[in-house]
C-alpha cells in the first residue's frame, strides 16, 4: 500500500511559484529569492520533485561566454495537477518570512 503524503510547506511554496508561470524555465537562484527557501532546502527538494515526476530539469547553456551552464526547472503536468489540488490552488507564503 502506497501512502500518499501531503506536500510540505516548502514544497507547497515551490509549487505555487512554479505554477504561476508553469511553461517558463526557472533557475534555482530565482526560485530561492522568490520562495525564501535556503539552497540547502531548495535543491534537495527540486531533486526529489524531479525524481517524483513533478518537476523537469535541464542544463541551460550560459547567456554570456565564460559563465557556467546552469540547471533550469519547470513543472510537469503532474506537478501542476498537484499544485491545483492544494487548498486555494497553491500555497500562500508568509509575508516577509522565510520557509527554510
Amino acid at each position: 500500500m502506497i501512502r500518499k503524503r501531503n506536500p510540505s510547506r516548502q514544497m507547497r511554496a515551490l509549487l505555487e511559484v512554479l505554477s504561476a508561470e508553469r511553461q517558463q524555465w526557472r533557475h534555482g537562484y530565482d526560485l530561492m529569492k522568490e520562495t525564501g527557501l535556503a539552497s540547502g532546502t531548495l535543491y534537495p527538494l527540486l531533486m526529489r520533485m524531479t525524481e517524483q515526476g513533478l518537476v523537469e530539469a535541464e542544463w541551460r547553456e550560459p547567456a554570456q561566454p565564460g559563465r557556467p551552464a546552469r540547471h533550469a526547472y519547470r513543472l510537469t503536468a503532474a506537478g501542476f495537477a498537484l499544485a491545483l489540488e492544494m487548498p486555494g490552488g497553491g500555497a500562500t507564503l508568509p509575508s516577509g518570512g522565510s520557509l527554510a
